[in-house]
């Protein structure tokens, strides 16, 4: 009789995803479904109905998530790139943001902060909002790379004047965009039943997969992240890749800062995108990418934008307060950290390997 002590198959494969980064956000998604499956199954319901104007459209929780954290992914994208390269993250994003849509806004109203007529193409004012963000990402990708001042110090300059900025773009007034067809961006495309800021983030994601997939972005600013002198060696300019990453981080602004004016046809500086820029640094941890950059995966911070949102659906689904909200997030930030440490890590990695030596072994006579 002989014992076989090969690790059984499931063992194995549970292996292979627990050592894989998207192991991570993806097991915290497995534990809400399941709170959310005991607690009220009906959090998975979707309705089909009608809206104020008459049009089809999907209601419940599931299509919230899926819309509200549309601007949320977006800027994950973004944050990823920016932490993989330069070890840092950019906590300007929320300003940011109110700088892009007042832009937009401006351009669409001109002078007059209520007209009857929007003054330019929607396609004009988001382009122009695009290029206005894409300069701002400049100014923080310049002092990052070139001036080589800490990202969160470098960023923090845009971070506090940028809602002023916002506020003077339009001479501290609240522009309104009356025209319903500046909303269907930021609400629902008459008989289409789907948010249209799912099918933005949508059309995001996919053009970042190509630019990942087919340029050799990604490769770059991993190597430059995990040794700028060895990058450069190699013949890859550590500095420009720094800086274009805030360039892109820039645009991912403009686009999610599109989504917000939309959704309400104006905007309020001192709120809109109110600590953004605290989820999207916390979909990149939850991802499992280093914080201090390197190698990164963007599936896997995109997801953990999706679940940060499926946790705030939830804490408001059960009457959690929005001020209370941060505290749930700390805990999660505790958890990421704890789990991130090496000590733990090791800990874990023993005890892993406990349960793989003592898993039941086939016998063969």
């Amino acid at each position: 009789m002989s014992i076989d002590k090969t690790p059984s198959i499931g063992l194995q494969k549970a292996s292979g995803l627990f050592r894989r980064q998207i192991f991570i956000p993806l097991a915290a998604l497995i534990v809400l479904i399941l709170f959310n499956l005991i607690a009220d199954p009906s959090f998975f319901e979707i309705s089909y109905g009608t809206n104020s104007a008459g049009n089809p459209v999907l209601s419940g929780y599931l299509i919230t998530i899926l819309d509200n954290a549309s601007e949320l992914a977006i800027l994950a994208i973004g944050m990823t790139l920016v932490t993989a390269a330069s070890g840092g993250q950019d906590i300007s994003v929320g300003a940011a943001i109110a700088i892009s849509g007042s832009v937009v806004l401006r351009v669409l109203c001109g002078d007059n902060p209520r007209p009857d007529e929007m003054q330019a193409s929607i396609l004009t004012a988001f382009l122009i909002s695009c290029v206005v963000s894409m300069l701002f990402g400049a100014f923080n990708g310049t002092l990052v790379a070139y001036f080589n001042i800490q990202p969160m110090i470098a960023t923090l300059i845009l971070y506090t004047a940028g809602r002023s900025i916002a506020a003077w773009i339009n001479n501290n007034r609240l522009p309104i965009i009356s025209d319903p067809s500046f909303g269907y961006f930021g609400t629902f495309i008459p008989g289409i039943p789907i948010p249209t800021p799912i099918f933005i983030a949508i059309i995001c994601m996919a053009i970042i997969a190509l630019v990942l997939k087919f340029t050799t972005l990604g490769l770059y600013a991993q190597s430059v992240g995990i040794n700028p002198n060895s990058a450069k060696l190699n013949g890859i300019n550590p500095a420009f890749i720094k800086f274009i990453t805030y360039v892109i981080m820039g645009l991912c602004v403009a686009v999610a800062g599109f989504i917000k004016v939309t959704r309400f046809s104006t905007i309020n500086y001192s709120v809109v995108a109110l600590d953004i820029e605290m989820d999207a640094i916390l979909a990149v941890a939850l991802g499992g990418n280093a914080l201090s950059g390197g190698k990164f995966s963007m599936v896997s911070s995109i997801l953990g934008a999706y679940v940060i949102q499926f946790l705030t659906t939830t804490l408001f689904k059960f009457n959690v307060s929005s001020s209370a909200l941060p505290a749930y997030k700390a805990v999660v930030v505790i958890v990421l950290v704890v789990l991130s440490a090496p000590t733990v890590r090791e800990t874990l990695k023993k005890a892993w390997n406990r349960l793989r030596a003592g898993s039941p072994a086939r016998k063969e006579a």
